[in-house]
């Protein structure tokens, strides 16, 4: 019986090792993404298209918007009204989380959690502007305060402004 336990001990000690090694080489590599996307991120965007609750966004209004992301912090301008605050990634959730804290502007004190996806020129966001919980796909329906956005890389100028 003693042969038996202690088989089963080193078996259990041998299966937690393996364990908490995978474990830190899974958060070894959520954190290398989450390094990679932030760089990814940063930059001016521009959005190119967006809906709110299931309705598209007029053309002549997201040309009044330009989108800034640096370092962890953003501004964001809509038409005269500025907003600035913080924002954090998730990259190792699915689809990959952010959350976004207002700290000056139209959302100061609030926090709004979203989802997004970055490519080396295009970022895609969708929000839920209600605050309440992290939107599960890239999708925005009616009665809701989801916010779907596709914004572009803003190129420089020639001047190279």
């Amino acid at each position: 019986m003693k042969q038996v336990l202690c088989v089963w001990f080193v078996l259990l000690v041998s299966l937690t090792a393996i364990a908490e090694e995978q474990a830190a080489d899974r958060k070894g590599a959520s954190d290398e993404k989450a390094a990679a996307d932030q760089k990814a991120l940063q930059g001016e965007w521009v959005p190119v298209k967006a809906e709110m609750a299931g309705q598209a966004m007029p053309e002549a209004f997201l040309k009044t918007i330009d989108l800034k992301l640096s370092k962890n912090e953003y501004e964001a301008v809509v038409g005269d009204k500025q907003d600035k605050g913080t924002w954090t990634i998730d990259a190792g959730a699915k689809p990959k989380g952010m959350v976004i804290t207002g700290t000056k502007g139209p959302n100061a004190k609030k926090s709004i959690p979203a989802i997004y996806e970055v490519s080396p020129d295009t970022l895609r966001v969708c929000y839920d502007l209600s605050g309440k919980k992290r939107p599960a796909e890239f999708k925005t329906k009616a009665d809701t305060m989801l916010y779907l956005v596709t914004y572009k890389r803003k190129k420089a100028d020639a001047a190279g402004k």
